[in-house]
C-alpha cells in the first residue's frame, strides 16, 4: 500500500500542476528568481558580489539627497524621499536582530544608493566592477555598500523595497561576521531570504511541490552557483532558506553562531559545521546535516499547501461557483414546480374518487327564499264611530 501511494502522489501533483500551469504564467518572483540565477560575471554570487581590494567606494550622485544616521548613510533622489522613509525607521531594529543572531556587533557602517530605476542603479555601481542586470538590490559586503531601485526590474512584478533593503542588510551582516570569510552560496542567500521574510508563501509553496515531486537539489550543486532555469532556480532559493531555518532552530541558535566563529578563526566550513553541530554537511545518512534536513522537510511540508496556491484557489473558487450555480437553479426549479401545483389545486378541486377524474361536476347554488311580503296595517279613521246593526230575514239593517 506504501509503494502504491508513493507512486499515487507525484501523479495526483502533477495533473495540479498541469491545471495550474494552464490557468497563469509563471509568477514574477519566479521570473526575478530566474534572472537572479543567471551568471553576469566571475564573483558574483547571487546578490552579493565580490570585488577587488583596489575598489574604493565611489561618493554620492550630485543633487541627491543624503540621510546620516550614524551606522547608515543613504543618499537618494528628493523625489523618492516618501520611500526611503520607512527604510529608515526600521533599519535601527533591523541592525539589532542581526546582532542578536550572531552574538556580536555587526553592520557598524553601511553605505546605501537609493536609484528611481534598475538603469539608473547601475550607474551607481562602483567603477569596473561586476554588476548583474538581473537585480533589484545589490550588496557590495566588503565595501558594505547597497544599492537599490524604487522601480521594479519587470514591470508590474512585486517588488518590497522593504524586503529587499533587509536582503542586502543580510548579506552584509553576514559577511562582517565571518570577515569575509567563504560559506556556501546557499548558505549566503538562504540566510538573506530567511532573514528578510521574502516570499514566505512563494517559497512554501515550491518546497511543498518539490517536496511531493522528489526534485529537491543535491546542497553540494547549490555550493557556488544556483541552476538558471525556471523550474530548479526557485527550488533552489526555497531550499536554501529553509536549511538555514533548520540550522537556526531555537535550541541550535548558539551552534550557529559557534560555527560561524569557527569559520570567522579560519576553519574550514564543513570542519566547522562538524564542530558546531556533530554534522557532515552534504551527503546521505544518520550524521549528515543534508539527510537530516530532508527528513525534517518531508515531515513539515505536505500536500496542502500545494491546494492553497494561488492558481489552485482560482480553480477551487471556478468549483465553487459553478457548484452554487446549479444548486441556485435547482432550487428555482423546485420553487416553480411548487408554485406550479399550487395555483392548480387553487383553479379545480382536487377528486377524491379515480373513477370521477374525467366526468364534470356541477354544483348549483340553492334559491335564495324569498322573503314573506309584508301587509301594511290599514288604521282606523279616527272619526269613525260604529252604528248599530241587526239582521231580520237574512239582512243586516242600521239602526236609525
Amino acid at each position: 500500500m506504501k509503494r502504491r501511494t508513493g507512486r499515487l502522489r507525484p501523479l495526483l501533483l502533477a495533473v495540479l500542476l498541469f491545471v495550474a500551469g494552464l490557468l497563469g504564467s509563471p509568477s514574477s518572483q519566479a521570473r526575478a528568481q530566474l534572472d537572479a540565477a543567471a551568471p553576469a560575471a566571475d564573483g558574483v554570487r547571487g546578490h552579493a558580489l565580490d570585488l577587488g581590494t583596489d575598489v574604493q567606494l565611489p561618493p554620492a550622485p550630485d543633487g541627491f539627497n543624503t540621510y546620516d544616521g550614524g551606522w547608515l548613510q543613504i543618499a537618494f533622489p528628493p523625489s523618492v524621499r516618501h520611500r526611503v522613509q520607512p527604510l529608515i525607521v526600521d533599519a535601527d531594529a533591523f541592525r539589532e536582530r542581526m546582532r542578536s543572531v550572531f552574538g556580536f556587533a555587526v553592520l557598524e557602517h553601511v553605505t546605501v544608493r537609493v536609484a528611481r530605476t534598475p538603469g539608473e542603479m547601475a550607474t551607481l555601481a562602483p567603477p569596473g566592477s561586476p554588476f548583474p542586470k538581473y537585480a533589484e538590490g545589490v550588496a557590495y559586503p566588503r565595501l558594505a555598500l547597497i544599492l537599490l531601485t524604487i522601480e521594479p526590474l519587470h514591470p508590474n512584478s512585486v517588488h518590497d523595497l522593504g524586503e529587499v533593503f533587509h536582503h542586502e542588510l543580510a548579506h552584509v551582516a553576514l559577511n562582517e561576521a565571518l570577515d569575509g570569510r567563504h560559506v556556501p552560496l546557499w548558505l549566503n542567500e538562504g540566510f538573506a531570504i530567511h532573514l528578510s521574510g521574502e516570499g514566505q508563501l512563494g517559497r512554501l509553496q515550491t518546497l511543498t511541490t518539490a517536496t511531493l515531486a522528489e526534485t529537491l537539489l543535491p546542497l553540494a550543486q547549490l555550493d557556488w552557483r544556483f541552476p538558471d532555469d525556471l523550474v530548479q532556480t526557485p527550488i533552489a532559493y526555497a531550499q536554501s532558506a529553509d536549511v538555514v531555518r533548520h540550522l537556526l532552530r531555537t535550541r541550535y541558535n548558539q551552534r550557529f553562531i559557534a560555527m560561524l566563529r569557527r569559520v570567522r578563526a579560519g576553519q574550514s566550513f564543513e570542519n566547522a559545521m562538524n564542530d558546531a553541530y556533530g554534522l557532515q554537511v552534504y551527503g546521505v545518512g544518520a550524521n549528515s546535516l543534508e539527510d537530516e534536513w530532508r527528513r525534517d522537510v518531508a515531515k513539515r511540508y505536505t500536500f496542502w499547501p500545494v491546494l492553497f496556491s494561488g492558481s489552485m484557489v482560482w480553480v477551487g473558487a471556478l468549483g465553487l461557483f459553478v457548484v452554487g450555480y446549479f444548486r441556485k437553479r435547482k432550487q428555482q426549479r423546485v420553487t416553480l414546480e411548487r408554485w406550479a401545483i399550487e395555483e392548480a389545486g387553487e383553479q379545480r378541486p382536487k377528486l377524491r374518487d379515480p373513477a370521477l377524474a374525467g366526468r364534470m361536476h356541477i354544483v348549483l347554488a340553492p334559491k335564495p327564499a324569498t322573503p314573506e311580503a309584508l301587509v301594511p296595517e290599514f288604521k282606523k279613521a279616527i272619526h269613525e264611530v260604529d252604528v248599530p246593526k241587526v239582521e231580520h230575514d237574512g239582512s243586516w239593517h242600521t239602526l236609525h
